[in-house]
């Protein structure tokens, strides 16, 4: 599992008490980990320690249409106390059906069988669901503190979503508009966001997941919003494609890296999580209102103000290349006593890659050298739990490795329970 492979890690500090496996569901499955890790540091369990949540997954199409959205990417969450990002406690709303949209039924295959008609269906369908079960909730915490009033998006200071591809983020920010609408017993459309929209106010929400005339006429009314609410947090997912499991994940990153811990502070994020399959929540986490010098918000915000240079830094190569290294790991990803003919010379330094699979299919990785670490034909690799090797270089066959173009951005957030 990727769970005891990172236990490596933990070898050199003698740590083996640590709780938590893999959770998988499409994309949804780094989002269900985060939602353990909290759940723990709020029960009887907890002994004080940080949890830390990694989400990690390789998106890969075969060719066609859909392999320009590929990526990859990890993102790590340290999640305890004091931090600066909050779960708003009981604001959580959850979707989870049946459904055939996405999928993957040959084991031999990296490629996923897609239905993309449905797969939007789904996402969005889903967006509604969790978006009404989410506002029944608020109204009803309000309504215990004497609040009456209505929620609306405006009560969000940002919002990321799951981003298969940049522009269904931009259609869900329409569509949760299209929800404020018809919620809206009397819409005021005159002077207002939802001025021009009259002509749809008896559609019903089920008939209208491919009504163009609904879509263009809210995504033009939400234009606004989506750019203020959203469009920063789209930095990752608009250069390095689709994450899977820690896409919007890399969304908060991206949102984190490009506003100050003042313009933060105290803002309301929304997080809409979505996995085929299919499950999808959406919740919402408080920014703290510390944003002095030295506060956790300005460390982290500190940590991720290089997120846009990181990005820029990555190698760029000719479309046909990257058709012959995916052709390359089509043919070799699942063979056995293999190991990659190919260059490590333009990777980034500190990057994990693959150096061998031997003839059981255990894998041997390496790390390239961080600064001042030494050649890396000096290098000591990790191979299976337990054992180590020298590093013997593979030949220098000259093939552009495929992180060079999508690079995995490994970055670090800290998550709080709401209590601490």
């Amino acid at each position: 599992s990727v769970k005891t492979v990172l236990m490596q890690l933990f070898e050199e500090s003698g740590n083996t008490d640590v709780e938590g496996i893999d959770t998988t569901n499409a994309c949804y499955g780094g989002t269900a980990a985060l939602f353990n890790a909290v759940n723990w540091i709020e029960s009887s369990s907890w002994d004080g320690r940080y949890a830390l949540v990694v989400a990690g997954d390789i998106a890969v199409y075969a060719t066609g249409n859909a392999r320009p959205t590929g990526g990859a990417g990890a993102v790590a969450m340290l999640v305890g106390p004091n931090a600066p990002l909050i779960f708003e406690r009981g604001l959580r709303g959850t979707h989870m059906q049946h459904a055939y949209d996405f999928y993957k039924p040959d084991m031999v295959s990296e490629y996923p069988v897609v239905d993309g008609k449905l797969s939007i269906q789904c996402y969005l369908s889903a967006l509604d669901r969790c978006y009404t079960v989410y506002r029944n909730k608020i109204h009803a915490q309000w309504q215990k503190e004497g609040t009456d009033r209505r929620f609306t998006l405006n009560d969000f200071g940002f919002m990321i979503f799951h981003s298969p591809y940049c522009k269904l983020v931009q259609k869900s920010v329409a569509r949760l508009l299209l929800n404020d609408f018809l919620s809206d017993q009397n819409p005021e459309t005159a002077n207002s966001v939802f001025s021009g929209l009259e002509a749809f106010r008896d559609v019903k929400l089920e008939d209208t997941y491919f009504d163009r005339d609904v879509e263009k006429a809210f995504m033009k009314a939400s234009a606004e919003l989506f750019n203020q609410k959203t469009k920063a947090s789209l930095l990752v997912s608009n250069q390095n494609g689709n994450m899977y499991t820690p896409s919007v994940y890399g969304c908060l990153a991206s949102l984190l890296a490009q506003y100050s811990p003042e313009q933060l502070a105290g803002q309301r994020i929304s997080v809409f999580s979505y996995g085929s399959g299919f499950a999808a929540t959406l919740y919402s986490i408080r920014v703290t209102q510390d944003a002095t010098p030295g506060s956790a918000l300005d460390k982290i915000t500190a940590s991720l103000s290089d997120l846009k240079t990181r990005l820029d830094s990555r190698k760029c190569i000719a479309p046909d290349v990257f058709a012959e290294n995916m052709k390359i790991r089509q043919e070799t990803h699942h063979l056995a006593n293999y190991i990659p003919q190919c260059s490590v010379e333009d990777l980034f330094e500190g990057t994990w890659y693959l150096v061998r699979v031997d003839e059981k299919h255990r894998r041997t990785y390496a790390r390239r050298p961080l600064m001042g670490d030494g050649p890396l034909e000096a290098g000591v690799e990790v191979v299976h739990p337990g054992v180590v090797h020298e590093h013997i270089p593979s030949p220098a066959k000259k093939v552009p490795r495929i992180p060079a173009t999508t690079e995995s951005e490994g970055v670090t957030v800290a998550i709080s329970n709401g209590e601490h």
